[in-house]
């Protein structure tokens, strides 16, 4: 079966995740904010929810037109193939979101876009209700200056959610997002990867698995596994490729925090994503550290907000930091935060900056290459 699949992700990590598209064998078809479109089969939607690092989820693109008016979108969404996908007992719950359109009520375009499946499956079904018992097929539309697209989620929970991290402390960083941090940081097994705040860990959980091949998804489940059109050998195909594609590596990740607790919830996560030998986690001021003689480089996401009481409290820690970090030069520092001021505080102009987004809030990535006074 030919398909289209749309891969999601955080603002900012497009061109990652189109990259890791390309190194699976599939063909681009184009990429907007966000979201990134390909051609591909029922393996393909194994593959790319097993293996794609900065992906959020992975969807069956059913079909695109014009939607200017509720009839429109009743209309192109009764012509699209749905019982293709969809059998006479199975679930298909909808929602999405609209920007920029006309059609702007979101529990209208729900109630239209159910009703218009309904009727294309009914046509083709010959009955009137659905039991919606079976399988469950999660709709969602998107509807982007009049444009709307409606398509299948095969993921069920988003693709960041791993399965590691079973319990964490306050405001973590999305585990694609780390990911993409660690990625931009060019890890090397010669060069030390050091987090000085780790929290749960998910920065130094992250850059294990990427310098040891571990496939993010290899370890969970996913709504498309339910779906019979998609054999179920593929995915163990995929988990299978994926297993035997893991690598040793001489890799060594430090990640250290004032906290015990967070130490400890370091070391629990490291162990439920089998890279707890590679992590070396311990209790340390991240104004204090140092490894004389070593090649470093600090990706951290430092506490802000609801992590660490004031902002006023925020804004001294920065400013500690820049002191300390300056002095352990020619280390690289990689430092991603919400707060608009950070270099003021820091005391140095960042090499480089980029905007990205945990989740909907905004952050910038610090990239300090020559980290010298």
């Amino acid at each position: 079966m030919r398909l289209q699949l749309v891969a999601t992700c955080l603002f900012g990590l497009e061109h990652l995740l189109g990259e890791e598209i390309d190194a699976l064998g599939y063909e681009r078809i184009s990429t907007i904010d966000g979201r990134v479109t390909f051609a591909g089969d029922a393996e393909a939607v194994a593959l790319s929810n097993v293996f794609l690092r900065y992906a959020e989820r992975v969807f069956i693109k059913v079909g695109s037109f014009r939607a200017e008016t509720f009839d429109q979108l009743f209309e192109g969404t009764r012509a699209l193939p749905w019982s293709d996908f969809i059998g006479r007992l199975d679930a298909f719950p909808v929602k999405g979101h609209a920007i920029k359109s006309q059609l702007h009520s979101i529990p209208d375009c729900q109630a239209i876009v159910k009703k218009a499946i309904v009727r294309s499956l009914s046509e083709k079904y010959g009955i009137e209700r659905f039991s919606e018992e079976g399988v469950k097929y999660q709709i969602e539309f998107f509807i982007l200056n009049d444009e709307a697209t409606l398509m299948i989620d095969t993921s069920g929970m988003p693709l960041h959610k791993r399965g590691y991290r079973k319990e964490s402390n306050g405001a973590p960083i999305r585990e694609t997002l780390a990911a993409a941090i660690v990625k931009t940081s060019r890890p090397r097994e010669e060069v030390l990867l050091w987090d000085p705040m780790c929290g749960s860990g998910t920065i130094a959980i992250e850059a294990a698995m990427m310098m040891r091949n571990i496939a993010p998804g290899v370890n969970r489940e996913f709504a498309a596994e339910a779906f019979p059109f998609i054999e179920k050998r593929l995915w163990l195909d995929a988990r299978e490729e994926a297993r035997e594609g893991e690598v040793k590596s001489d890799f060594q990740v430090f990640a250290s925090d004032i906290h015990e607790p967070s130490v400890a919830l370091t070391i629990r996560n490291a162990k439920a994503a089998r890279v707890a030998d590679t992590i070396k986690a311990f209790k340390q001021d991240a104004r204090r550290i140092s490894a004389p003689g070593r090649r470093a480089t600090i990706v951290t996401n430092p506490p802000y907000g609801e992590r660490l009481g004031t902002v006023a409290e925020a804004e001294r820690l920065y400013r500690e930091l820049g002191e300390h970090f300056r002095s352990l030069a020619p280390w690289q520092v990689y430092i991603i935060t919400s707060h608009p001021s950070f270099e003021k505080f820091y005391g140095k102009r960042a090499d480089k900056v980029r905007k990205l987004y945990n989740g909907m809030i905004p952050c910038y990535l610090y990239q300090f290459f020559k980290n010298n006074k």
